[in-house]
């Protein structure tokens, strides 16, 4: 079974795996997102992070491998009353737009160092000049806990690798440690993770 077809039979299960609710660190950006803001969730699954998105007034675009996530992704919207453009696609292989973005979030997008780059180099891409990209992801510290991850060690994140990954973009913050995770039953309790937040020039 491909990973795709593994995440659509978790999806098709019915019950909400990350909750219903944006990540929060993705909240914590609220001040700085105006209406009208190009915004992009990756790896969105059930569509949590590109409602909330869509709920503050942004052009909001939710991008994943699974059509059941995706197709529950939209139906969420539709139950939101906000419109959401949902696209089923492999982020390695995705059609990005050039500078089509102001915001992307990267949410615990876990995947090996060779993809990781091609996506990273996409990202950067598709900002926009001035455009902001946040990411949040489970580091090597996370090995053992319950809270969630994958357990490839090569999935996982070190804050050097997070700040390496997007040369073409200005640093803004980059923190490491413990979170508590209250996201659905699939992230629940202490988690170790990378968060940061980075800027495009311009």
């Amino acid at each position: 079974m491909s990973e795709a077809a593994a995440w659509d039979a978790r999806y098709a299960a019915g019950a909400w795996l990350f909750g219903q609710a944006p990540n929060r660190y993705l909240h914590s950006l609220a001040p700085w997102l105006r209406p009208g803001m190009r915004a992009l969730a990756l790896g969105d699954g059930e569509g949590r992070n590109g409602v909330w998105l869509a709920e503050q007034g942004l052009v909001a675009t939710a991008v994943d491998w699974s059509a059941t996530g995706m197709a529950r992704a939209a139906a969420f919207a539709a139950e939101r009353g906000v419109p959401l453009t949902t696209a089923v696609a492999d982020l390695t292989r995705w059609d990005w737009p050039e500078a089509g973005f102001d915001l992307i979030a990267w949410v615990f997008v876990h995947m090996p160092p060779a993809d990781r780059a091609v996506v990273a180099a996409a990202a950067q891409r598709a900002l926009a000049p001035g455009g902001l990209l946040l990411l949040e992801g489970f580091t090597l510290a996370q090995g053992g806990r319950r809270s969630g991850g994958p357990k490839d060690p090569d999935l996982l994140w070190t804050r050097a690798a997070a700040e390496a990954a997007f040369p073409e973009l200005t640093l803004l913050e980059c923190l490491e440690g413990t979170v508590r995770l209250d996201e659905g039953p699939r992230h629940q309790g202490p988690a170790e993770v990378v968060r940061g937040l980075w800027q495009k020039p311009g």
